[in-house]
């Protein structure tokens, strides 16, 4: 028993220790800053950001939105426009689907209620909190554009969350420091400039009305006065509040500075603000948002630049590290590259108390929702990375949500919790039939309980996600229809496939949904032997997991789905999900040699220009498990337009920027360094022919 014991404790070493594989600790600032944010201009679509996980705030290269209105964005800032008069959103009626001889109701967009349909899709929608930027003004007055400043430059500080911003104007030097507290929705600026005192720079904050568009780069209408108010009080001579009102949305705006200067509305708008320095060539502000007023939020810019340095050291040197730098192949610099602004941005943007949109808090994809299914590709990678404490921040959406869930499944005759597909900041769905019919993020909530208990085997991450797996899982059963005929399990129909471009009426047995149940299932019983639970209890898991159906197979390799016509002609784009189920996932259910027969076929024939950026890990991570290191990383560092990462790191493969681009990357680099199960060696992922040297440490090995 000793043994044991002694033997675990060796294996929890070996997972958490940020021991260095290979000689001396991995210097991680070098490496960080080795990639640190160098640019010369704004890029239109793509914003510097600084940011904390829950907020964050995207510049142009002044330091501020000064000349392009990048957004500001939290985790809380949803709005809905009033519904139609005389309807209640309860109000809605899901469509009636017959289902294997049943009359299930899903959460379509019903005909008989366009309009409730309509907003309930729009509904609620993430807001932009307002814009701040620089009055620049010219010698003769008039206000100056991007083109007339000279010598500009920016540079993002990785390593503390600093960004530094400086240019000409007028022949003067403008120096900037931007930065975001890492615990409040709360910036800091520091500027020195002659310009302050010549009454050429000034400071304006503008509020946009919610625009409620689908997908936005720049979120809000500054051209709508209705519908919305701007007011202020003064706190202090040196502090303002500005309460705004948008329907029936409250938050505020607290402005504090250092230094004289007048604050005032400027004249005729009704939502734009200036802040006048005066008499000074130095100046600094802070800018809080919150929900609620919030009481002495005053704290000096030095004091921010401090906090934030300590907060981004302390994540820099906690869980894994990589360093490529001794590697022969000529892309080990741009994939090192990837790799750290990555990490980044992801901090920045996704380790708040929701899970994130695609685009995180950069602009607004799908009105701003998040997609339960996407869960696994935004944050996975902080499991891995042994950062589960960034995940863990909106994992507990799975409890809050529980009894909506459980609800949604009994509506639909089933047993369990049936978790949504796409919504907000509260657990109501948009209706559609991609949300109806998708189930592949069915399984999530049990691979992250499981991911969480490997890393913390202890009763309280039991009791913490055993209503979750159980409810998860009573679903899942509940799901497949038994077929006497072929006397099997089945999936579908309806169901709609991971790569949405299937008929989901036609559809039965998708080859990733069958493997993602069929690891599901055998987990939760796993769950359940540690929850001590009853035979009886499990009965319906153990049944339909013995007799579910097979993996689908047609002339030797696997396909999307069983029965599929023309496979090879019609359906090579979009998600090649078939390569999931032995990569992404640990491959309950495959057949080695058919799979990689498949992985093979998939590689030459698949359309890799009309694929998205998470498919490329996705693929990696298969050749990874195959034993397939070269075409890892091929797949990695992919010529296609749809897997690529701009100066600041933003990543193409969806609408842009598309953060599950970025985790699907970082997932696919701890999984090649720290090994899957089973896997055997160091860096297992990664060539052995001498064309890479990886130094890593502190990784948590993929399941």
């Amino acid at each position: 028993m000793k043994k044991l014991i002694s033997l675990v404790s060796l294996f929890c070493l070996s997972v958490f220790l940020p021991l260095s594989v290979m000689g001396e600790p991995i210097d991680r600032e070098a490496v960080v800053k080795r990639h640190r944010v160098c640019t010369t201009g704004t890029l239109l679509k793509s914003p510097a950001q600084v940011g904390n996980g829950k907020f964050a705030f995207g510049m142009d290269i002044t330091g501020l939105q000064t000349f392009v209105p990048f957004n500001t964005l939290s985790d809380w800032s949803w709005h809905s426009f009033p519904l139609p008069e005389g309807m209640r959103a309860e109000d809605y009626r899901p469509v009636v689907v017959e289902t294997h001889g049943k009359k299930i109701a899903y959460e379509l967009r019903n005909p008989d209620q366009p309009e409730l349909s309509e907003w309930l899709t729009k509904n609620p929608h993430r807001y932009n909190l307002g814009r701040i930027g620089f009055r620049l003004l010219r010698e003769d007055g008039t206000e100056a554009r991007e083109i007339d400043l000279g010598n500009a430059r920016q540079e993002i500080d990785l390593w503390t969350g600093v960004v530094y911003s400086r240019f000409e104007l007028n022949r003067k030097e403008v120096k900037v420091r931007t930065v975001c507290h890492p615990d409040k929705d709360m910036i800091g600026v520091s500027i020195e400039s002659e310009l302050l005192n010549d009454g050429n720079m000034s400071i304006y904050l503008d509020f946009p009305y919610p625009d409620g568009r689908y997908f936005k780069h720049y979120i809000g209408r500054y051209d709508t006065i209705s519908g919305h108010t701007s007011t202020f009080e003064k706190l202090a001579p040196n502090s303002v509040r500005i309460a705004r009102t948008m329907d029936d949305t409250h938050y505020y705006a607290t402005l504090d500075w250092t230094g004289p200067a007048t604050f005032s509305r400027e004249s005729e708008k009704a939502h734009t603000f200036l802040l006048q320095p005066q008499h000074t060539s130095t100046f600094s502000f802070t800018c809080c948002f919150s929900p609620e007023p919030v009481a002495d939020v005053t704290e000096p810019v030095a004091s921010i630049e401090r906090k934030s340095a300590a907060s981004w050291e302390k994540y820099w040197r906690s869980g894994a590290a990589v360093d490529l730098s001794g590697s022969k192949d000529p892309r080990w610099l741009e994939l090192e590259r990837r790799i750290v602004l990555s990490q980044y941005l992801m901090r920045a943007n996704e380790s708040g108390l929701f899970p994130p949109q695609e685009s995180g808090l950069v602009n607004n994809g799908w009105f701003g929702r998040f997609h339960f299914e996407m869960i696994w590709w935004h944050g996975v990678h902080y499991g891995l990375w042994n950062r589960m404490e960034c995940f863990d921040n909106y994992l507990n959406v799975y409890k809050d949500f529980m009894p909506k869930a459980l609800e949604r499944a009994k509506s639909e005759g089933r047993s369990g919790a049936r978790w949504p597909k796409c919504t907000g900041n509260f657990n109501r769905e948009w209706p559609g039939s991609a949300h109806a019919y998708l189930i592949w993020h069915e399984p999530h909530p049990i691979y992250f309980a499981e991911m969480q208990y490997r890393q913390k085997p202890a009763p309280e991450t039991l009791e913490k996600w055993k209503d979750v797996v159980l409810n998860t899982a009573d679903y899942m059963a509940d799901y497949l229809f038994y077929d006497k005929k072929t006397k099997q399990y089945v999936l579908g129909p309806p169901v709609v496939v991971v790569s949405e471009n299937t008929d989901p009426l036609q559809t039965i047995n998708p080859i990733f949904e069958l493997g993602y149940f069929r690891y599901g299932l055998r987990t939760a019983l796993e769950w359940a032997d540690r929850l001590g639970l009853s035979e009886k209890r499990t009965k319906k898991w153990k049944e339909v997991l013995s007799k579910m159906a097979p993996l689908p197979v047609a002339d030797g390799v696997y396909t999307t789905y069983e029965g599929i016509p023309d496979m090879w002609t019609k359906y090579t784009y979009e998600h090649p999900a078939l390569t999931g189920v032995y990569g992404m996932l640990p491959g309950d259910g495959v057949d080695q040699p058919t799979f990689k027969r498949t992985l093979e076929k998939v590689s030459k024939e698949w359309q890799f220009n009309r694929i998205w950026g998470w498919d490329f890990p996705m693929l990696a991570m298969a050749g990874a498990r195959t034993g397939q290191p070269a075409l890892a990383i091929d797949m990695l560092m992919h010529p296609s337009a749809g897997f690529q990462f701009d100066e600041h790191g933003l990543a193409t493969g969806g609408p842009f920027p598309y953060f599950p681009s970025n985790g699907a990357l970082l997932t696919a680099v701890a999984m090649m360094c720290g090994g899957w199960d089973g896997s055997e060696g160091e860096a297992p992922g990664f060539p052995k022919d001498g064309s890479w040297t990886v130094r890593y440490e502190g990784f948590v090995p993929m399941q």
